[in-house]
C-alpha cells in the first residue's frame, strides 16, 4: 500500500487538505472547508486518524471540529472550550490542538487567548479548563503581545502524561510535572530586549515551541528575540542564533529523521517584519542550530514573504519533507530544504501548516 502524505492549512477564510499518493510528486486539494472562517490551526491525531480544526465561528464564538474521514467531511465538538460562568474572560480565539500520549487515546488539549489551556478526555467532543494555569499566581500581571495574549504551544512529554510545557505571547514558558496542578516558569536565559531588565523572571515574547520524539528532552524555540534550544526539557535554554541575519521569527521546524536538523524563517526585525534585504528565505542547520546555511534554491530572488507561528512543518517520510505556508497564500515544499518547489499558490493567507502520514 502506497504512503498517503497529507498536508493540513488552516487559512484566513477556511481550511485546506492536500493528499499525496506518489510519494509527494503531485497533490490533490480539498477546500476552503469552512469557506471564509479563520481557521488558526489544523492538525492530524495519529492515535485516531481524526483531524482536529479550529474554527472561528464568529456567530456560535470559537470552536473546534473534527473530521473522521481525512478531512472529507467535518462536525463541530458537542461543548467548545469556554471559562466557567464566573470567569470574567471569554474565548477569544482557539489558537492550537496538541493530541495527548499513546496511551490516552481520547485525550487532546487545545491553547486559547485569553490564555489558558483546556483538556479534552472523549476525542474533543468537549473540554475542560485547567484550573492550575488559570489560577497561576502571577497571571493579573501577564500582558500579551501584539497577536493577543495567545497560548499557542502546548508540547506533552511523550514518556510521561504529567509533564507538559506551554508557551504563552507574552509571558513565557511555563512547566508542569503534576498534570497541570501546579506550573512554572522556565525563562532562564530567554531574552527580553523590550525590558529595561533583559532576563525577567516572565514576560519574555516565545513564539513556537518543536520537540522531537526521538529525543523528548530536546526542545528548540522560536522567539520574539532569538532562537534558542534546551537540552534537559525545558528547564534551562542556550542560545542558537549563530550566524543567522536576524533573531526574530515565528516558526520552527526539526526534521522527522534527524532531530539535530532544524529550519527557521527569519524576519527581519519585530518592527519590520519583512525577510532580510528584501528576499525571503528558510535557514537551515545540521548541528541543533551551532551553523546555519541559507535554503534558498528555488524561491524567488526578490521576495517580501512571511510566515506565521504555525506556518512551518516537516512530514514522517525519508528524507523528510518540509513544507513552507506564506502570508499570502504560497505553500512551498522541500525534501531536505535541498530545493523548493511552489506546491499552491494563490491561497488566503496561510496560519498554519502541518503534514502527516496516514
Amino acid at each position: 500500500m502506497k504512503a498517503r502524505s497529507l498536508v493540513m492549512l488552516g487559512t484566513k477564510k477556511g481550511a485546506f487538505v492536500l493528499e499525496s499518493m506518489d510519494g509527494r510528486r503531485t497533490w490533490k486539494s480539498s477546500g476552503p472547508h469552512f469557506k471564509g472562517t479563520s481557521i488558526f490551526h489544523v492538525t492530524f491525531d495519529p492515535r485516531t486518524r481524526k483531524m482536529f480544526a479550529t474554527v472561528d465561528n464568529y456567530i456560535k464564538g470559537p470552536t473546534i471540529a473534527i473530521s473522521r474521514d481525512l478531512g472529507r467531511t467535518w462536525k463541530e465538538g458537542k461543548k467548545p472550550p469556554r471559562f466557567p460562568k464566573s470567569s470574567e474572560w471569554s474565548v477569544k480565539q482557539v489558537w492550537h490542538i496538541e493530541p495527548g500520549v499513546e496511551e490516552e487515546t481520547d485525550v487532546v488539549y487545545c491553547g486559547v487567548d485569553p490564555a489558558a489551556l483546556f483538556r479534552s478526555e472523549d476525542g474533543g467532543e468537549s473540554w475542560a479548563l485547567n484550573e492550575g494555569l488559570y489560577n497561576q499566581e502571577t497571571r493579573k500581571k501577564w500582558n500579551p503581545g501584539a497577536g493577543g495574549l495567545c497560548l499557542h504551544s502546548v508540547l506533552v512529554d511523550p514518556r510521561d502524561p504529567d509533564t507538559m510545557h506551554v508557551a504563552i505571547s507574552s509571558v513565557g514558558i511555563l512547566k508542569t510535572t503534576d498534570g497541570g496542578e501546579s506550573w512554572s516558569f522556565k525563562n532562564g536565559n530567554l531574552r527580553a530586549d523590550f525590558f529595561p531588565n533583559k532576563y525577567p523572571e516572565y514576560g519574555q515574547c516565545p513564539h513556537h515551541l518543536v520537540r522531537h520524539p526521538s529525543r523528548p528532552d530536546v526542545i528548540y524555540q522560536q522567539n520574539h528575540c532569538g532562537q534558542y534550544r534546551s537540552d534537559d526539557n525545558g528547564e534551562t535554554w542556550v542560545e542558537i542564533f549563530g550566524n543567522l541575519p536576524s533573531r526574530f521569527g515565528f516558526p520552527i521546524a526539526v526534521d522527522y529523521n534527524d532531530p539535530k536538523r532544524i529550519y527557521v524563517a527569519p524576519e527581519e526585525s519585530g518592527e519590520a517584519r519583512v525577510p532580510p534585504d528584501g528576499r525571503f528565505l528558510v535557514w537551515g542547520s545540521d548541528d541543533e542550530g551551532r551553523r546555519w546555511t541559507a535554503l534558498s534554491g528555488g524561491l524567488p530572488k526578490r521576495s517580501f514573504y512571511n510566515v506565521y507561528r504555525e506556518g512551518m512543518d516537516t512530514d514522517e517520510e525519508d528524507p523528510s519533507g518540509v513544507y513552507v505556508g506564506t502570508g499570502t497564500g504560497q505553500l512551498y515544499f522541500s525534501r531536505g530544504g535541498a530545493k523548493w518547489t511552489l506546491v499552491a499558490d494563490g491561497l488566503p493567507p496561510i496560519f498554519s501548516v502541518s503534514a502527516a502520514s496516514a
